[in-house]
């Protein structure tokens, strides 16, 4: 009984990572807030914007870009004013354009 509760998780866990490999090699993507620089951003920003391209603000925390799938928060950047940042898979409050 013990070794096929073994080798059920085994096996669980040999299909999610198939399913995990599966996905990346298939080039899954994922939004990606306050990764992406000024003017460089993937579709409706939040407010203050419309569309692709029309952030005006580097690593704006509404703003996001597609990429790719389990890469999001494994992303940092270094601000103008020295300031680490780092990708969310949610939105964020912080450089926000002001106004």
């Amino acid at each position: 009984m013990k070794n096929a509760l073994i080798l059920g998780a085994a096996l669980t866990a040999a299909v999610s990572l198939a399913a995990t490999q599966q996905a990346a090699a298939q080039g899954a993507k994922e939004k990606c807030y306050g990764v992406s620089t000024a003017g460089q951003n993937d579709c409706a920003a939040g407010p203050g914007t419309t569309c692709a391209g029309t952030s005006t603000v580097d690593y704006q925390g509404n703003a996001w870009k597609l990429v790719p799938a389990g890469t999001c928060e494994d992303m940092s950047f270094t601000t103008a004013d020295g300031r680490a940042v780092s990708g969310s898979l949610d939105r964020l409050d912080r450089d926000l354009p002001k106004g």
